[in-house]
């Protein structure tokens, strides 16, 4: 459903990502694009974000999936010269279906393994695991649904247990490219909303409110991200990542 905020920027009411076929993301809606860089506690875990560049609004564009464009975010053709191997191999399968479950107190934590991207903000103050099963205390509970809610993937979902409902944060439809300073590398694209994602193949998977996709080209859960950007050292073009 279109939002009054959405109506008022001109947003038309179907926020859209259309993976290619070895190619890349095609992106229609006036989806607002926007950059955001992961800051980290004294421990040096991932804690919160702090806004970045915002890219000029379009209706459509098309952003690299093979990680490999000398324009990125933008895809230049690259993914043809290289022989792109873009094949999604990633479940179909619903978010609860996936599931195992972390009961504690005042919340549950759902979590589903396999759409990890290794973001990090489940590792502060002793990891969300920990804090579930202490959501009798305040400050364990928010930091609890804080922690679900950075996490970019969606693999962590927080739930109020009476009456039991999710708890997620609120986002218009929206991409950042999110930068990882801390790891020396660029991370995946954060995907908000509710958008849909079309696969190449013309089905929709489960729409939801956060999911990650690759764009370093590398990883092992396309078209998610499996936190292979770390590995290859990926970088959106800002050398000074490329020296830590």
């Amino acid at each position: 459903m279109q939002t009054e905020k959405q109506a008022k920027r001109g947003h038309p009411k179907e926020a859209h990502i259309k993976v290619c076929e070895n190619g890349p993301y095609i992106v229609s809606g006036c989806i607002p694009l926007t950059k955001l860089t992961v800051s980290t506690d004294v421990e040096g875990y991932p804690r919160s974000y702090i806004k970045g560049e915002e890219y000029p609004l379009n209706e459509t564009y098309a952003l690299c999936r093979c990680g490999q464009s000398t324009s990125k975010p933008f895809c230049d053709g690259m993914h043809e010269k290289i022989h792109f191997d873009g094949t999604e191999i990633a479940s179909r399968a619903p978010y609860l279906t996936r599931t195992r479950k972390i009961d504690g107190p005042d919340l549950k934590l759902t979590d589903a393994p396999d759409l990890c991207n290794h973001a990090g903000f489940c590792l502060r103050a002793g990891g969300i695991g920990n804090l579930t099963r202490s959501s009798d205390d305040a400050e364990a509970k928010r930091l609890a649904i804080e922690e679900a809610g950075n996490c970019t993937s969606g693999r962590l979902v927080a739930w109020h247990k009476e009456p039991e409902n999710s708890i997620e944060p609120e986002f218009e439809p929206s991409i950042t490219l999110v930068e990882e300073p801390h790891k020396g590398c660029s991370g995946a694209l954060w995907v908000r909303g509710n958008v849909a994602i079309e696969s190449s193949d013309g089905s929709v998977y489960e729409v939801r409110n956060r999911v990650a996709l690759c764009r370093c080209g590398a990883s092992s859960n396309k078209p998610f991200c499996d936190g292979s950007h770390m590995v290859i050292r990926f970088t959106d073009g800002d050398k000074s990542l490329e020296n830590r």
